[in-house]
């Protein structure tokens, strides 16, 4: 049996509310209490949207905001089901949790800590009745494991406005321990506590990882099961992290940790030595730190140093198993770029500011992961587009399809790729197409958030998975409740393709389509159309694409040329944002 959804999605909706008023709930933060119609259900140009919910008490809602002052030109578009970020020049967001939700009075209060930086607190500052305010989200909610023992909640003060949430609803009847980092004591706040719960302040700068990580140690640690939930800077975040999952060894589903704020590194001041430092040089960046880091990684080396901070370059070789010429080649350069800082000649190495970052999971998988992969594959680009290949084919002497059909990991690694799926699919689960269907037949490593979508959507039809081998045993423990699936293909109402052509050459894809035409005379493709216009990686999108499947990112046009050919026709397409679309096709 799969493990428990970690989350429930909600329907992504733009909505407009006004400030009703602005209090001050301590010296250092303020509320903005929030109200108007689209807190309720409404009708925008002709469709209709689902009342506000956020019930989940650390939820996200996206405010929109905008660098020129004109925020209705920073807007994203409404979909019928879902948003499309369109391109914005002076759009900024900020995600928040709500501190409180009052559907019955038809309001929204939320925190905003008081720092005098940052564009969501400026306009706090600025807010007056009658301000209006847009917003999207959240898209899911946390679902909490039933049964627990006690829970952990850890923060900053940014934190505050969840921890708060929670101990006033109460989503779980368990003892909650709270442990509170603040700037100030003027920052504490009166919290519903109960008995057996506890609460730890503790005065510390913001983004202090040393002081977070002493005193997250220095708390006892409860009887029975627990759950841990963590809120703060991403990087001061990540030594807790480590701590909780290496030495405390909770597992993975009993930890959540997110970054809600990323401090920015000041510029190093100019001395008397560098009193004329050069500007970095125009041009194109070197790949080298690159290399070097995911060398440091793959070694071993950025986990060693974070777990023994103090060695010397002799030491940190001996516990490596490498030679010492070897790890010589390597620190200076990773030094420069703030990964290792002390002395890369003698003793005293630790980790700098990148190398912290490099613990993270997903930091590392940059380094290391499929992402990685696709990287070092563009070093054949040149060949590739001579040929008529993917580089990847090049690189590797299979294509990534025949690649991932025989590596579990890397088969993985595109499921877990596809979990921010499940967050567009309302659109393709509400489309009118499901009201006969019985049997639904799946494929790609998109099918787990396909299954989870159904399951929200309240859509009660039979699964098939057509994934056989390896695919199908990572799948297995990405589905839920995978026992109430056929794990054999076969006829099918409906086939759903869930991101199956996004590692798949032209011709694989053809096959794949053709192979869906004996079993149905009905297909979706969930593919991504276009670059996520809220990624800062846009422009690299079609470039990825290529890199993997030898084409660019596939429009609407490319994958009614490829149903054609494998004796489909294109029925209708169906925008599920952020990219996103669902191209519903019929045999011909």
């Amino acid at each position: 049996m799969a493990a428990q959804r970690a989350y429930t999605t909600h329907p992504l909706v733009l909505r407009r509310v006004t400030v009703r008023r602005v209090e001050e709930v301590t010296p250092r933060m303020r509320r903005v209490v929030l109200g108007g119609e689209d807190l309720a259900a409404f009708t925008r140009d002709g469709v209709g949207h689902p009342g506000f919910a956020a019930p989940g008490f650390d939820d996200h809602i996206k405010l929109i905001l905008a660098a020129d002052g004109d925020v209705r030109a920073a807007l994203p578009a409404q979909l019928p089901h879902g948003i499309e970020w369109t391109p914005a020049e002076h759009r900024l967001t900020r995600d928040y949790t709500p501190r409180r939700v009052d559907l019955e009075a038809g309001e929204l209060h939320l925190d905003f800590v008081v720092h005098g930086e940052g564009p969501a607190e400026a306009w706090s500052a600025a807010a007056r009745e009658g301000d209006e305010l847009w917003f999207v989200g959240p898209k899911s909610s946390l679902r909490l494991p039933d049964e627990l023992d006690w829970l952990l909640l850890v923060g900053d003060e940014t934190a505050l406005p969840a921890i708060g949430r929670f101990l006033d609803e109460r989503p779980l009847d368990a003892p909650a321990h709270i442990l509170v980092t603040v700037s100030d004591d003027a920052a504490r706040q009166e919290l519903a506590l109960r008995d057996g719960d506890t609460v730890t302040w503790v005065l510390a700068e913001p983004g202090d990882a040393a002081a977070l990580e002493a005193a997250v140690r220095a708390l006892p640690v409860p009887p029975g099961e627990g759950y841990v939930w963590a809120a703060a800077e991403s990087r001061a975040l990540l030594p807790v992290r480590r701590y909780l999952q290496r030495e405390r060894k909770l597992p993975k589903d009993r930890v959540n940790i997110t970054g809600y704020w990323h401090r920015e590194e000041p510029a190093a001041p100019q001395t008397e030595a560098t009193p004329d430092a050069a500007p970095a040089p125009a041009g194109i960046p070197s790949p080298l730190p690159w290399l070097v880091a995911r060398a440091a990684l793959q070694l071993g080396l950025v986990d060693a140093v974070a777990d023994a901070p103090g060695l010397s370059a002799d030491a940190l070789a001996s516990r490596l198993g490498v030679p010492g010429t070897g790890i010589a080649v390597l620190l200076p350069l990773l030094a420069a770029h703030d990964v290792i800082v002390g002395d890369v000649d003698g003793r005293g190495l630790r980790l700098g500011a990148a190398g912290e970052e490099l613990l993270d999971d997903h930091e590392r998988e940059e380094y290391t992961g499929h992402e990685a992969e696709l990287l070092l594959a563009l070093a054949h680009l040149a060949p590739a587009l001579r040929d008529g290949t993917s580089p990847w084919r090049l690189a590797s002497g299979a294509t990534l399809h025949d690649t991932v059909a025989h590596d579990a990991d890397r088969f993985g690694e595109l499921v877990e790729e596809c979990e921010q799926l499940v967050f567009l699919l309302t659109g393709l689960t509400a489309d009118p197409l499901w009201e006969d269907v019985g049997t639904c037949l799946l494929t790609g490593p998109g099918s787990a958030s396909v299954v989870a979508a159904l399951d929200d959507a309240g859509r009660r039809v039979r699964l098939r998975i057509a994934e056989e081998g390896t695919p199908a045993a990572v799948l297995r423990g990405h589905v839920p409740v995978p026992d109430r699936i056929d794990w054999t293909a076969g006829p099918a109402d409906v086939a759903v393709a869930a991101k199956a052509l996004a590692y798949r050459t032209d011709e694989e894809a053809v096959q794949l389509l053709a192979r869906l035409a004996e079993w149905t005379g009905t297909a979706v493709l969930v593919e991504a159309s276009r670059p996520d216009g809220l990624s800062p990686h846009a422009a690299e999108a079609a470039l990825h694409a290529f890199t993997a499947t030898g084409a660019p990112l596939r429009d609407s046009a490319a994958l009614a040329a490829l149903a054609e050919r494998s004796g489909w026709r294109v029925e209708r397409t169906v925008a599920l944002g952020w990219g996103a679309e669902a191209t519903v096709l019929r045999r011909a």
